[in-house]
């Protein structure tokens, strides 16, 4: 974690003079609140002060800095309050009588019993849009249950397209469903808040896990519903779908080639030398070329492993065949595409200075802000706070107005630490 006072602000983004509470942990609520948060949004999370988000605690570490933590938190100032107590939860729903948005990702029913669910914001605050994630969706009969990313991945169909046919379906190595989730509910704010330029009213955001899972599945459903279709896992190759397929290079590199198209396999079939491809009529057209996928791709499969990998994406590229190689992150950082972009970018901590434990002059990169606008670009204006708590005096005062002591009471009471 790094912490730098001279690090270059950022001018406001789209959201700037938006205020979020975030009461989300792990990855799907804090998500939503970091992409709020990097298009200028005032992001307050709010951590118990017995119960930090156990996000902290993910990911790589050295020096007591959690680098998972680094970027999911970026942007916001931590506050540290009991919601279970009266005391706290008075404060909150001070705080929450000037916000635009709070993001929760409890299971359904939680902020109910602290005494702050929609209808006691929504009368404190009649504009406020809530955000509430959860595995399954307030309702329904799987409402009460816990949900992880790898269960909503797998409930909602979309784990068993995943992986080879008649093997266990395996995971990405990431918290697919969890981000996911994030970005619909991301998005269900948006539109939220653009209905309240019209009604001036607030109103529930409903983002489930296993929901958003299901909602990138393409035409699985209506396929399954019109002919009993069941889309089945495929490896490495959509079915049906050819050249579409990764290849291994001469020096061990996968590749992707992706010509499924006619003008493209045509392309394809002129970097390989054997142009007559595109003309047999195995080959010719899609429905041909997915009923023979199984020969093409062998074929394809020997070019591609007579020239290495940099010399294959060279004559792809050439002949302007969709490819590109499958890299690593290391590999990522250092691809000159992504590095035009200014994709990586400087995560600061500002709550470690220089002299303190754990400070490191070198900053800690991150994926920068995505997608780019053109006039009011979203930025990183700081790293997660490694510190529970960091803004929480900061924030009481600024916000609400308290003075030293009544803070001093607040922190000896354990409502905030």
């Amino acid at each position: 974690m790094t912490s730098h006072s001279d690090t270059a602000e950022p001018p406001p983004g789209a959201l700037d003079g938006l205020r979020v509470l975030e009461l989300g942990t792990l990855i799907a609520g804090p998500y939503c609140g970091r992409l709020l948060g990097d298009m200028g949004a005032d992001v307050v999370k709010i951590e118990a002060p017995d119960r930090p988000d156990p996000l902290r605690d993910w990911g790589q570490a050295e020096g007591g800095h959690q680098y998972f933590w680094t970027v999911h938190a970026r942007n916001k100032r931590c506050v540290n309050l009991d919601l279970r107590t009266d005391a706290g939860r008075e404060i909150f729903l001070d705080l929450a009588a000037d916000a635009d948005v709070i993001v929760e990702s409890f299971r359904p029913g939680t902020l109910e019993r602290w005494g702050v669910g929609y209808e006691v914001l929504r009368e404190r605050n009649p504009r406020v849009v809530l955000a509430r994630i959860s595995g399954y969706g307030q309702d329904g009969p799987y409402a009460a249950r816990p949900g992880y990313a790898s269960v909503a991945e797998g409930i909602s169909g979309l784990r068993h397209l995943n992986g080879f046919p008649g093997q266990a379906p395996p995971r990405i190595a990431l918290s697919l469903g969890d981000s996911l989730a994030g970005m619909f509910a991301f998005q269900g704010v948006l539109a939220a808040l653009f209905a309240r330029e019209r009604t001036g009213r607030g109103q529930i955001v409903d983002a489930a896990l296993s929901e958003a899972a299901l909602a990138i599945q393409e035409s699985t459903v209506p396929d399954y519903h019109k002919t009993g279709h069941v889309r089945q896992p495929s490896g490495t190759r959509l079915d049906r779908v050819a050249p579409s397929n990764l290849y291994r290079s001469a020096d061990g590199v996968w590749v992707i080639i992706a010509a499924n198209q006619d003008t493209l396999f045509a392309r394809l079939a002129a970097a390989m030398g054997r142009p007559e491809l595109a003309a047999d009529p195995r080959y010719a057209t899609h429905t041909a070329r997915g009923d023979n996928q199984d020969e093409l791709d062998e074929l394809i499969g020997a070019w591609a492993a007579s020239l290495t990998a940099a010399d294959l994406v060279a004559v792809l590229n050439e002949f302007e065949v969709v490819t590109g190689p499958v890299n690593t992150v290391a590999e990522v950082m250092a691809d000159p595409q992504f590095n035009a972009r200014g994709l990586f970018v400087d995560h600061v901590d500002p709550s470690v200075r220089p002299g303190d434990p754990g400070y490191d002059p070198e900053p800690v990169k991150g994926v920068g802000v995505i997608p780019r606008l053109s006039e009011t670009a979203g930025g990183v204006r700081w790293g997660g706070p490694s510190r529970p708590g960091t803004h929480t005096d900061e924030v009481l005062t600024e916000l609400l107005g308290y003075d030293a002591d009544r803070l001093a009471a607040l922190r000896a009471a354990g409502t905030i630490s």
